[in-house]
């Protein structure tokens, strides 16, 4: 398809993570105690589904930026270690509730908790799972952190309830549907970032300067996911390929070749997407329409642009391996594709 790296180019590219996860590894590793100490519960099913997921590891870069953004502040005490814990607890029962809504059959290479448990056990322990998750928040004892990653679990409901509402709208505009992502994806990405600065004791600027790095970060890892969906890899996703066009979701690269397309293209999607007709080849239809209409490459351009605002983000940082980290994390989820 021309936007997607091999995977033999991939198991490379790994590479420009690895400074974070050196940074990162042993608090980490305390993370991941908090967070098979929280899923336990005298419910047995609690745990069995939780760590279906948990147990599947993931990037886990959202916690691992709430703990380099306190130490690149300067903490020296434990409590970002629970907040981390606590972000990876919120991401968690978003995903669990994310493939009850999207109706998803795989979840990180695996079938999905919904498909081996139920709809109704996966909803409920997700629930379990936010309400560890703010107990955590409770204990670190920072009103400012506690009303940052609250508000986020608020935002992330509404930019779900959001993408329900434009679910096969295809008048959606490219400003409506970076407003959704910026509420469904990014919001968790910038919480994770803040609340780095704010248990370190930080300031405005500081905090700002994080804000404005999760925020754009989160918006060009969606980005990248959307334009690996059409010409991407189970493997790299983590789901099927295809997905988003099979649930009738619409995303950035449907939005450009909608608009760009003429009244057979628009046809097309107005038949596939809206009235949810597909037939055998027309994914692969889909896809070349994208091409023809640049709507992949110029979806990888938003998310590089998004990345560049994250890394000047924190410019006026100084040069520091955990700095230095930060910005190859930026690479690294843009250069899952070519």
């Amino acid at each position: 398809m021309g936007v997607v790296v091999s995977l033999e180019d991939k198991k490379k590219q790994l590479s420009t993570i690895q400074p974070l996860l050196d940074l990162v590894h042993a608090d980490m590793q305390d993370v991941i105690a908090i967070l098979d100490e929280r899923v336990r519960s005298h419910v047995e099913l609690i745990p069995d589904l939780a760590n279906h997921l948990i147990s599947l590891g993931g990037k886990r870069l959202r916690p691992m930026m709430t703990i380099t953004a306190a130490q690149m502040c300067g903490y020296e005490g434990d409590g970002h270690i629970k907040l981390a814990a606590a972000v990876e607890l919120m991401h968690t029962a978003t995903l669990l509730h994310d493939d009850v809504v999207d109706e998803s059959d795989m979840r990180r290479g695996k079938p999905a908790a919904r498909l081996v448990y139920g709809n109704e056990r996966a909803v409920l322990v997700g629930d379990f799972l936010l309400g560890q998750a703010f107990k955590l928040m409770v204990e670190v004892g920072s009103l400012d952190a506690l009303d940052i990653l609250s508000d986020a679990a608020a935002v992330i409901a509404e930019g779900e309830v959001w993408q329900l509402e434009a679910a096969k709208n295809l008048t959606t505009t490219e400003d409506e549907y970076l407003n959704v992502i910026r509420a469904k994806t990014a919001a968790l990405f910038t919480a994770a970032a803040e609340v780095g600065p704010i248990v370190a004791g930080k300031g405005r600027a500081e905090r700002g300067a994080f804000k404005s790095y999760g925020t754009n970060l989160g918006l060009a890892f969606q980005l990248i996911d959307d334009a690996l969906d059409y010409g991407g890899s189970a493997s790299q996703l983590g789901k099927n390929t295809g997905d988003d066009f099979r649930e009738g979701k619409i995303t950035l690269p449907v939005v450009l070749t909608y608009r760009r397309g003429n009244d057979e293209d628009r046809a097309f999607f107005e038949r596939t997407l809206q009235r949810g007709e597909v037939e055998e080849g027309d994914l692969e239809h889909a896809m070349e329409l994208m091409q023809a209409h640049n709507a992949l490459s110029d979806t990888v351009e938003r998310a590089r642009h998004y990345g560049a605002i994250a890394r000047d983000a924190l410019a006026t940082f100084p040069d520091t391996p955990h700095r230095a980290a930060l910005l190859q994390a930026v690479d690294f989820c843009i250069s899952r594709v070519s």
